[in-house]
């Protein structure tokens, strides 16, 4: 679905306050509140909208450790990634993971509390997981940029 300006303005709007009632939408973006609201239901029923989310805090929660871990798997037939994928998904430390291309076939991003507690994701969940051959674990010192929002351009037709 291409987007148009009043599109763009609405998902920046959006990506900046996913709590802002649809009134105060419509008069950010210049349409009358059914039209906006029609054309939040188009970006939402497109698969453009995914959905809305509270961002929350590892660090607040205890989680004060980011592992960034690459996997190696045995092979890439449908059902070695398959696999992976379906127990990877039952990781509650997973905070996200990445099929690549390049030298490990997964990266993932794992939030711990501490080194002991990586050290029991690593057992009890990543040494588990099926076809997996190789694990290489770096932590992150400092978070530099964490974004949710990206720049949006209309286009250009």
């Amino acid at each position: 679905m291409p987007l148009d300006r009043i599109d763009i303005a609405i998902l920046e709007t959006l990506q900046k306050d996913g709590r802002i009632p649809n009134a105060a939408l419509a008069e950010k973006v210049g349409l009358s509140q059914s039209a906006c609201s029609r054309r939040l239901d188009n970006l939402e029923k497109s698969g453009t909208i995914r959905g809305y989310h509270a961002r929350l805090s590892n660090a607040a929660l205890g989680h004060q450790m980011t592992a960034i871990v690459h996997i190696s798997l045995s092979g890439q037939f449908e059902k070695t990634l398959s696999d992976f994928e379906a127990a990877i998904k039952r990781c509650p430390n997973v905070l996200s993971c990445h099929l690549m291309s390049g030298e490990y076939d997964y990266i993932l991003r794992i939030a711990a509390k501490d080194l002991v507690d990586y050290e029991r994701i690593h057992k009890e969940w990543l040494s588990a997981m099926p076809h997996v051959t190789k694990i290489n674990s770096s932590f992150a010192l400092r978070e530099i940029v964490d974004r949710t929002a990206m720049g949006m351009k209309p286009e250009m037709a």
